[in-house]
């Protein structure tokens, strides 16, 4: 396990939600799953912890009751290299959420992700203000990303 892992708190659903990104993510896993005893506080059998990896990436999953709430002050950044994949990855993921401006979306379950290509980052950190203020525009009036119009943004065209 890595050394930093996000630890992600569910009221009471993680098991629907990890079993849910494993199916999305090429890479995934499910490792350890920990369920409440006797003692509780959940009740006994339901899933107390999961671990899981996306793409290598270790996390955590709680159910751990109501008190808190996915923020989307906390999201996760997933680098596509592909229209495709960008596709795929948005579709899935806002499945039953909410598709938000630039390239965001809130899954079904409150988690936060942001769907972005690779060449967006490369586009807007170019050494000219006005090729990179030309993505920046086009992207500002995008939910999911299209890289095709980023391109044209990128060569004035």
């Amino acid at each position: 396990m890595q050394k930093i892992t996000p630890f992600l708190w569910f009221s009471d659903n993680a098991e629907e939600a990890v079993n849910f990104y494993v199916t999305i993510f090429k890479n995934s896993r499910i490792g350890k799953v920990d369920r409440y005893g006797d003692i509780g506080p959940g009740p006994k059998g339901k899933v107390m912890t999961m671990t899981f990896q996306l793409e290598g990436q270790d996390f955590i999953a709680l159910n751990g009751g109501p008190m808190y709430r996915f923020s989307p002050a906390i999201s996760f950044s997933v680098d596509c290299k592909t229209q495709e994949e960008v596709d795929e990855l948005y579709g899935k993921l806002s499945a039953g959420g909410e598709k938000e401006p630039c390239a965001w979306l809130r899954d079904k379950f409150g988690v936060s992700w942001q769907i972005v290509p690779t060449v967006l980052m490369e586009y807007l950190r170019d050494k000219d203000p006005v090729k990179s203020g030309r993505v920046m525009e086009a992207m500002l009036k995008m939910q999911k990303i299209d890289i095709g119009s980023l391109k044209k943004a990128y060569e004035g065209k």
